[in-house]
């Protein structure tokens, strides 16, 4: 089988990029697919998805009938093959025949029919909710259809069929029906969780009660064991025929909604939901929203002799719970070998499972909402994804001729699940996008059999906008993709079934991004900053092409009042690898001056005192060109706002200090070069620091003067030495000082 999962992998060919010359220069980068994670993202037509990464074909899947009802909840197959669907808006039993012929052969008064079961006599015995009955269908010989008097509806339902109430258990649901093989029906309940048998002579009993909710799937194993699922604890249960049951397991989901036995005696068990930490267990699911369709006689029949579906309108909430509603979480798939032993086999977050069944070959199936992917998951933990059907949830399975039916809701339909590959099939990858114009170059394909690989471009990102036709990449001539230069680009493959099975492990296409300059967002300085050096990253590391991160790192910084930081953020929409160098200009200058060159860092620390007290600015240029051939690579510069250095202290001159009377007389003048005083200090005999103000009050020159008279320090006179200590700043905290000694007279 084309889609089932293999070990062994079988190698087409490999086109290495061997193109020399502008193309595959240093800026030369590949888009790579190989991954299920990066698979997943495209559209697939008869094409399988496997978890494992690659594509492959997967089986026929054909669309059988679109009926009216927007649910179908069950489906059974009787000995001719014929598929009977339990559906709900509008509440029906559909027949479809072999060839996609569908008939209504039973319309409840309730409002869906939940679950169905076929006995060996052709029989149907259908369950419907809520406050539901279990009904018996049966076909007798063609009868002469009555027809309609004058303003009479005409019948919906096929009059070859009659329906009887069968057995009326008195609860809320009725989720799963199962026959034994002595013809014993047995149902699943909600809310008080039992479940019935009733024999076929229709004496009815509780065969088993839970302290569950709700009993939601039946299945028989080989040795005539009951196996059932419950929702409130997600127990999976063993159940004798003599009514004594045994948990085979406790899942941890809260919901089991499908079971499956395989021939060695192996339960798969799928549970959804979130288990509740505290109160008491309860179904809550919400409200279903359905819609009402348009008015018909009968079932929409599918490819040969269908029609189109009816549109349903008028959308209407009826407050019933149905399988896995309300659901978070995703679901798992449990694996309960013979001897009792559970393990997980298969998880999504996404995917919700509806219906679990085995292929002719013995392969488990997954049907799943809300997506309507169908899976096949292999024992190994590994899975692959199937198909998607073209409707929102593949709810059950039923045996057909040649494969399998599969019902789906949001719409209601069935389709026929094929036991072999389709004979052909295509992906079409996501759009990647280059972020700037580029050049396509080859394509590399890792594959088997008979693939044909395309590819289209574009400049916006959806494909139905103006792009460029579908064009074949010629493989065996080198692989060029021969499309438009622009910024997205798409691949497609086409697989066509052979000697060999198809399949694609990697598709990879190179391309070159045109070569733009770099583009500079600030360039700040700050004075007593130092920048310290960040550690080197390899391209590996970083997750760049370019070995430097994609983001701006900020630096760890220490205060150094010598030292000048500049920073600065710039950014390459090619992901260049960038290189920097500083310049400064001092105030009516007109040279720039080389800081420092080949800088990797975005950032530069440099000692002010290397430069004249006076005011600058600074400049930086970034450069691509690591990333290019000599010659072609690009370059942007940015200047900072001006700042200003000042390194020299001031002067203080004329230092004089005098005792008059009880108090000490001191003068002195201060000077700078560059900036304002900003304040003056003094102290006298060691003692605190006192600020003074100059002359005039206000210190805004760089020539100020001091006048000024400080009180004796106590205990002390004029017959004692005295040692007076004056300090003075400059804008820039730079401050001298100098002292003066009185002596004792």
């Amino acid at each position: 089988m084309a889609f089932r999962l293999r070990n062994q992998l079988q190698l087409l060919a490999t086109f290495p990029a061997l193109f020399a010359g502008l193309l595959f220069a240093d800026g030369t980068r590949t888009w790579d697919q190989s991954k299920f994670e990066e698979l997943i993202k495209g559209t697939t037509q008869g094409v399988a998805i496997r978890s494992t990464g690659g594509l492959e074909l997967a089986p026929a899947f054909k669309l059988l009938a679109t009926t009216p009802s927007a649910f179908i909840w069950s489906i059974a197959a009787d000995r001719e093959g014929n598929v009977y669907a339990a559906a709900g808006s509008p509440a029906r039993v559909y027949r479809i025949t072999p060839e996609g012929k569908a008939t209504v052969i039973f319309e409840p008064q309730e409002l869906q029919v939940q679950a169905l079961a076929v006995d060996k006599n052709g029989a149907i015995f259908a369950a419907t909710n809520p406050d539901g009955k279990i009904y018996k269908l049966e076909r007798h010989a063609a009868q002469k259809e009555k027809k309609p008097a004058a303003g009479e509806k005409a019948a919906a339902v096929d009059p070859e069929w009659s329906s009887a109430v069968y057995f009326d258990p008195g609860t809320k649901y009725i989720w799963n029906l199962a026959l034994d093989e002595g013809g014993n029906l047995y149902a699943a309940t909600g809310d008080q969780g039992q479940i019935f048998r009733v024999t076929p002579k229709g004496q009815h009993s509780v065969f088993f009660k839970s302290d569950e909710s709700h009993m939601r799937v039946l299945a028989f194993d080989k040795k005539g064991n009951l196996i059932a699922g419950s929702d409130s604890s997600g127990l999976v249960y063993r159940i004798s025929p003599s009514g004594e049951g045994f948990v085979l397991y406790s899942a941890p989901k809260k919901e089991i909604t499908a079971l499956a036995i395989d021939k060695e005696g192996n339960i798969y068990a799928a549970g959804v939901g979130e288990k509740r930490t505290a109160g008491p267990p309860s179904f809550a699911s919400p409200p279903i929203s359905i819609p009402t369709a348009a008015p018909s006689s009968g079932a929409q029949a599918g490819p040969g002799g269908q029609s189109a579906a009816v549109v349903p309108t008028q959308p209407m909430v009826i407050n019933i719970p149905s399988p896995g509603a309300g659901a978070t979480g995703g679901s798992e798939v449990y694996r309960i070998a013979p001897d009792g032993s559970p393990s997980r086999i298969w998880s999504s977050h996404e995917d919700l499972v509806y219906g679990l069944a085995f292929d002719q070959h013995g392969v488990l199936l997954a049907g799943t909402g809300n997506r309507g992917h169908v899976f096949a998951i292999a024992r190994d933990d590994r899975f692959t994804d199937l198909l998607k059907a073209s409707a929102t949830q593949v709810t059950a399975f039923a045996s057909a001729p040649n494969g399998l039916y599969a019902s789906t809701s949001n719409l209601g339909k069935v389709f026929l699940l094929g036991g072999t590959a389709a004979p052909e099939g295509s992906y079409e990858s996501d759009v990647f996008d280059a972020h700037i114009f580029s050049r396509w170059g080859r394509a590399e394909l890792r594959g088997a059999g008979s693939v044909e690989l395309f590819a289209r471009s574009g400049n916006v990102d959806n494909p139905d906008r103006n792009w460029s036709a579908w064009t074949k990449v010629d493989l065996w001539k080198g692989g060029m993709v021969s499309v438009p230069s622009a910024r997205f680009v798409q691949w497609k493959a086409v697989l066509r079934s052979g000697s060999v099975a198809p399949q694609v492990e990697s598709v990879a296409l190179n391309y070159l991004p045109k070569n733009v300059a770099p583009d500079f967002d600030d360039v700040t300085v700050q004075a007593s900053v130092r920048y310290q050096s960040l550690p080197k990253t390899s391209g590996s590391d970083s997750g760049g092409a370019s070995g430097q991160p994609h983001f701006d790192v900020q630096p760890p910084t220490t205060h150094d009042r010598d030292s000048i930081g500049v920073k600065w953020s710039v950014h390459d929409d090619n992901d260049d690898q960038m290189v920097y160098s500083v310049y400064y200009r001092g105030d009516g200058e007109a040279r720039w001056l080389l800081l420092k060159d080949n800088v990797t860092d975005k950032f530069y620390s440099f000692d002010a005192s290397l430069l004249p007290d006076g005011g600058y600015i600074v400049k930086v240029v970034a450069s691509d060109a690591p990333s290019h051939s000599p010659g072609e690579g690009l370059s942007a510069e940015r200047e900072s706002a001006r700042f200003e250095v000042d390194t020299t202290p001031p002067q203080i001159k004329e230092l004089k200090a005098a005792v008059a009377g009880s108090r000490i007389h001191v003068t002195f003048s201060a000077w700078d070069s560059f900036s304002p005083i900003k304040k003056a200090e003094y102290s006298v005999d060691a003692g605190e620091w006192q600020f003074v103000e100059p002359v005039g009050q206000l210190s805004d020159s760089k020539n100020e003067n001091y006048d000024f008279e400080a009180p004796m320090p106590a205990g002390t006179s004029g017959q004692v030495d005295h040692v007076v200590v004056v300090r003075v700043y400059d804008r820039y905290d730079n401050m001298s000082s100098t002292k003066s000694l009185i002596r004792a007279k």
